[in-house]
């Protein structure tokens, strides 16, 4: 990544239907858009996680567009950060790339109740994330 490119991330679980999703839709949120955002899963479900989108409407993000996506090796190839979400997900590995493992619980068939701690969770990572990758200037 040079001074002039914004910083990359991915987010990766097996479906990308709940906890990737939040934790994407967070980073483009409170990023600003300065940082570019991915999310993917290697098996991923039909649809978002419902209760996910609720429980992100809480909150004032609206993520009832998103849909999961495919993991492809370029995706992995073209972040700067893979970061997966206690999953179990493998990713491609390359060199000079920053991979954390987030454990998670999974917000699969929990009510909203379940669901908000998770996210509450997520966004204190997010916001430890952007400060890691925009420092201050």
């Amino acid at each position: 990544m040079t001074a002039t490119e914004k910083p990359s991330v991915l987010f990766v679980c097996v479906h990308n239907a709940g906890r990737s999703q939040m934790a994407a839709a967070f980073l483009s949120h409170l990023s600003g858009g300065r940082i570019e955002v991915r999310s993917a899963g290697s098996a991923p479900a039909d649809s978002v996680n419902p209760a996910a989108v609720e429980a992100m409407k809480e909150v004032g993000i609206d993520m009832s567009a998103e849909i999961p996506k495919v993991l492809t090796t370029e995706a992995v190839q073209d972040s700067d950060v893979v970061i997966t979400m206690g999953c179990g997900d493998a990713c491609p590995f390359f060199p000079g790339k920053r991979y954390e493992d987030w454990k998670l619980e999974d917000p699969a068939g929990q009510g909203i109740d379940g669901v908000r701690p998770i996210r509450d969770e997520i966004r204190t990572r997010i916001e430890q994330l952007i400060a890691e990758l925009l420092p201050a200037s």
